[in-house]
């Protein structure tokens, strides 16, 4: 790892060391996580839902993954999310700019990349407009969770909502059923 990199990762968690809660630490750390809400969002580095959301630790379970896409490995988190600690809202938040939808729209991608490009193709269709096709991936996924719950009613009741967060000014806009 590049020596400016990893001071500068040392120096960021001594930061975070001096100013995070630690009663809130030692006490997640020993009780356990107790999340209000599960949080499906992109990886991309400017959507931080603990910060959009005015959140703290264990407050969110944040799952992140590029175009906010579902797979296995995510609807298994969703599920320990819900089913273990009792989480029983899910918000898929997509947001403007999303690279990978961009992706998608101007061809797809190569290599992994085509695996989460694909998923945002079937889920937005023909639109090209950018913003309406954040809104359709985040619809598409909303849709395909309430299909796989219904199938899983050992999980239990949940609520299953889409969001798209705007990175230009912060806000964010709940998607309508």
């Amino acid at each position: 790892m590049n020596d400016i990199i990893r001071s500068r990762l040392i120096s960021g968690n001594r930061k975070y060391m001096g100013s995070v809660d630690q009663e809130k630490l030692i006490h997640t750390a020993e009780c356990g996580q107790h999340p209000y809400a599960i949080i499906v969002c992109c990886s991309d580095a400017r959507v931080i839902p603990e910060q959009i959301f005015d959140a703290s630790i264990g407050d969110l379970f944040v799952i992140r993954v590029a175009g906010n896409v579902l797979d296995r490995h995510q609807l298994g988190s969703i599920e320990y999310a819900a089913g273990h600690l009792g989480c029983d809202r899910i918000i898929i938040l997509g947001h403007t700019g999303c690279g990978a939808v961009a992706a998608a729209l101007s061809g797809g991608g190569d290599g992994f990349i085509k695996y989460i490009t694909d998923d945002i193709l079937i889920a937005v269709g023909e639109e090209r407009d950018p913003d309406k096709a954040c809104c359709l991936n985040v619809a598409h996924a909303v849709q395909r969770l309430k299909t796989e719950f219904n199938e899983h009613p050992e999980i239990g009741h949940v609520t299953i909502e889409g969001a798209i967060y705007d990175i230009k000014n912060g806000s964010v806009q709940w998607l309508e059923d």
